[in-house]
C-alpha cells in the first residue's frame, strides 16, 4: 500500500476538503483527488462522499481512518529506528568478564546519552559476518593470523594491549613470587581448558608456546571459569593464564594469586573491527573514546604475536585453522 495515498487520505479526512488537504501537502487538488481515487480502487470501497460543504467520510472511510493513522505511525517508527544516531550502537564484546566488556563499560560511563546493545559472539568469523550484514556495528577481536586476511570492507584498529598474568593456587611453587619471568615458566604446567583450536586466543597461545617453550595443556572439558578456579586452587601442580583486566571473583578460602609476567610481558592485542561504510555517529564516538583512553601499545618490554594488527591499524587477518 502506497503510504503517500494513505497520508493524503488522513490529511483530507482531517481537513474535510480536498483543497485544504492539497494546500497542506503542497500538491494540487487534482493530485489529491487522484491519490484518493487510487486508494479507493485498491481497497475496493468509497472513502469519501462529496458534499456542498466539502468531503465527508463514508462508513468505510470512518472504519479505515484509525488503521490509516496507525500505518503512518508504524512507518515513522520504522524510519526513526534507522535514522542516524537513533538506533542503539550494537557491539560484540565476546564475553561478559573479559577486557572488551570493561572497555564498553568505560565508554558507557563517558557517554551515558548513547544507547548501547551489547552482544557476545564467540567466533571471529561469526562476528565478521555480523558486521558485514549490519547485525552488529563493531566487535573486539585479536585479529589473527597468517594467510587469512580480513575482507576488504572491514576496518580494524588496535585499542588495548592487555598484560597476561599467571594465576596460581596457594600451594603452587610460584605462589609467593611478586612477579615471574616468562623463562621461569618453562617446565610448569599451565592448564587452559577454554582454548578452542582455530580461535584467535588459540592462535595467540600457540605462538606464545612456540616462542618461549612453555607447556600449555588444554585437556579435559571446559566447565567454565568457576570450575577452573576451583581446580587451580586445589592443585599445586597447575597454574593458568588470565588477562590483567579479566574480572573474576572466587571464595576467599581459595587463596588464589594473580602474578604479573615479565621479561617480556606477554600482551593480548585487542582490536576494534567495523565496516568501512558504517556511518553510525556513536561508532565514531566509540573509536575516539578508545583512541583517547588507549594504552601504550607495543610498549618496550612487551611481547605480542607476529600476526597482531599493528597499532596504526594496518589490515589484520582471520585465524588459520
Amino acid at each position: 500500500m502506497d503510504l503517500d495515498t494513505v497520508r493524503t487520505f488522513v490529511v483530507a479526512a482531517d481537513a474535510g476538503q480536498f483543497q485544504e488537504a492539497a494546500t497542506e501537502l503542497a500538491v494540487t487538488q487534482q493530485a489529491v483527488s487522484k491519490r484518493i481515487a487510487t486508494l479507493e480502487r485498491n481497497l475496493g470501497v468509497r472513502l469519501f462522499t462529496r458534499t456542498p460543504r466539502g468531503a465527508e467520510l463514508t462508513i468505510d472511510g470512518q472504519a479505515f481512518l484509525p488503521h490509516a493513522r496507525e500505518l503512518l505511525r508504524v512507518a515513522e517508527r520504522a524510519v526513526t529506528s534507522v535514522r542516524a544516531g537513533r538506533r542503539p550502537l550494537r557491539v560484540d564484546v565476546i564475553a561478559s568478564r573479559v577486557a572488551p566488556s570493561g572497555l564498553m563499560r568505560g565508554f558507557h560511563r563517558a557517554h551515558p546519552e548513547i544507547d548501547l546493545d551489547v552482544v557476545m559472539l564467540l567466533d571471529i568469523e561469526t562476528a565478521v559476518a555480523a558486521i558485514r550484514s549490519g547485525e552488529i556495528d563493531a566487535s573486539f577481536r585479536a585479529v589473527a593470523a597468517p594467510g587469512r586476511p580480513l575482507p576488504d570492507d572491514i576496518r580494524s584498529v588496535r585499542v588495548l594491549d592487555e598484560s597476561l598474568q599467571l594465576l596460581t593456587g596457594p600451594a603452587h611453587a610460584l605462589a609467593g613470587a611478586r612477579s615471574v619471568t616468562v623463562a621461569r615458566l618453562a617446565g610448569h604446567r599451565i592448564w587452559m581448558p577454554g582454548i578452542v583450536p582455530g580461535t584467535e586466543w588459540g592462535a595467540y597461545y600457540d605462538e606464545l608456546v612456540a616462542e618461549f617453550g612453555l607447556t600449555i595443556e588444554a585437556t579435559g572439558p571446559n566447565f567454565g571459569s568457576d570450575a577452573l578456579l576451583d581446580t587451580i586452587a586445589d592443585t599445586p601442580a597447575l597454574a593458568t593464564f588470565m588477562g590483567e583486566h579479566t574480572r573474576l571473583v572466587w571464595p576467599a578460602g581459595h587463596g588464589l594469586r594473580r602474578i604479573p609476567v615479565t621479561d617480556p610481558t606477554p600482551v593480548y592485542p585487542h582490536s576494534l573491527l567495523w565496516h568501512r561504510d558504517n556511518a553510525h555517529p556513536a561508532l565514531a564516538a566509540l573509536r575516539a573514546h578508545l583512541a583517547a583512553a588507549g594504552d601504550d601499545r607495543d610498549a618496550a618490554g612487551t611481547w605480542a604475536p607476529s600476526w597482531a594488527v599493528p597499532p596504526d591499524g594496518a589490515p589484520g587477518h582471520l585465524p588459520a585453522r
